[in-house]
């Protein structure tokens, strides 16, 4: 059996770090809790659950805050958590035993990680990311904001099925300011963007409805010729919304063409088509596209892409549900109106459609 040491950086975490460790307790061999300058009980609630609580000052680093907590980390392997993220206890069980398995050429294993959610429950985002790695393999933690772990050695890696459930307090909706903030001190102290962080900078941007400077940053990113397929086509479907917002509809279509230069047709932009389709009144080829994202579309590394749920899901079934009914195929319709309401059990739109079919149906 390994031993583990889970690693977290926190602020001002006193509402959700217990939660976390909590889904962690029994696992973790030891708890480094680093923390950047709490002024509420996040460090008592860390001391209460057993973690060894270190002070880091706060330089605008995210990466310098989970390297210096990784340096305080002493089993054979080393996870990382951030205090709003949970097991959920089916993960539990299986990173219990991954622990007790593990073979010992293994030096990384990933996990999925889900990041996002709607009011229904569903999955709407989710990524993989590496989750434990071995100590003496040294990865280091690089990119100021949103960043990423690495190695500069060779090393065997494990996918494993396990899931990271990001878990955000009860109201916490609102966009924060404090990775845009970070960026833009940086930029304007004179220092130099990574091609990484240009990615993330591009996305913070985005969520601040900054449409036209997201474009550069997107564009930018893509000019910088990045080695991962997936995170071109993630930052052309971002591209794509931000062109559609500032009005460039002709903008919004050259990145789902630019789309099919690097790849198989990802659901994202097999519904950018469908919809082009649709506001022709063209329904037959719109359903052809539709059909087309919830079609499995493997790519050349779809395994670490951002998943988009809603593309494969719930959204191409209920526009599926429209253009069968303006073809006339009402069973077809009914069929995916009701595939759409699995997943959004209260969608008052769709069981409308539901209702109407239904009696279209049996009138014959």
């Amino acid at each position: 059996m390994i031993s583990l040491s889970l690693c977290l950086i926190v602020r001002d975490e006193e509402h959700t770090l217990g939660r976390c460790l909590d889904s962690m307790a029994g696992i973790a061999d030891e708890i480094i809790v680093l923390d950047t300058g709490s002024v509420d009980a996040t460090k008592s609630v860390a001391i209460e659950h057993g973690a060894r609580v270190f002070d880091f000052t706060w330089i605008d680093d995210f990466a310098a805050a989970r390297n210096a907590s990784f340096a305080h980390a002493e089993m054979d392997y080393i996870m990382w958590l951030d205090a709003d993220d949970v097991l959920r206890e089916p993960d539990r069980r299986k990173l219990t035993a991954l622990k007790a398995t593990l073979d010992p050429g293994v030096d990384a294993v990933s996990m999925v990680y889900h990041t996002s959610f709607d009011e229904a429950g569903n999955v709407t985002s989710s990524t993989r990311r590496f989750r434990i790695v071995r100590k003496s393999m040294g990865f280091q933690w690089h990119g100021i904001v949103h960043e990423d772990l690495s190695t500069e050695r060779m090393f065997h890696f494990l996918d494993s099925d396990i899931v990271v459930t990001h878990q955000k307090p009860t109201g916490d909706g609102l966009k924060s300011d404090r990775n845009l903030s970070i960026y833009e001190r940086h930029i304007a102290a004179g220092r130099e963007l990574s091609l990484t962080d240009i990615f993330h900078y591009g996305r913070e941007l985005q969520m601040h409805e900054r449409y036209e400077q997201a474009i550069q940053m997107h564009e930018r990113f893509l000019a910088g010729n990045p080695n991962e397929t997936h995170l071109k086509l993630f930052t052309l479907h971002n591209l794509g919304i931000c062109y559609h917002h500032v009005g460039d509809l002709d903008g919004e279509w050259q990145c789902t063409l630019r789309s099919f230069d690097l790849d198989v047709p990802q659901p994202e932009f097999s519904c950018r088509v469908a919809e082009r389709f649709v506001r022709r009144e063209q329904y037959s080829q719109a359903i052809y596209w539709y059909q087309q994202a919830l079609t499995p579309a493997s790519g050349s590394d779809s395994a670490w892409s951002v998943q988009l749920h809603p593309y494969r899901t719930w959204l191409p079934h209920k526009e599926l549900g429209l253009c069968y009914y303006k073809v006339g195929n009402l069973r077809l319709s009914l069929k995916h109106n009701r595939k759409a309401q699995e997943f959004l059990p209260n969608d008052p739109d769709i069981q409308t459609n539901i209702e109407l079919l239904q009696r279209l149906i049996a009138q014959g």
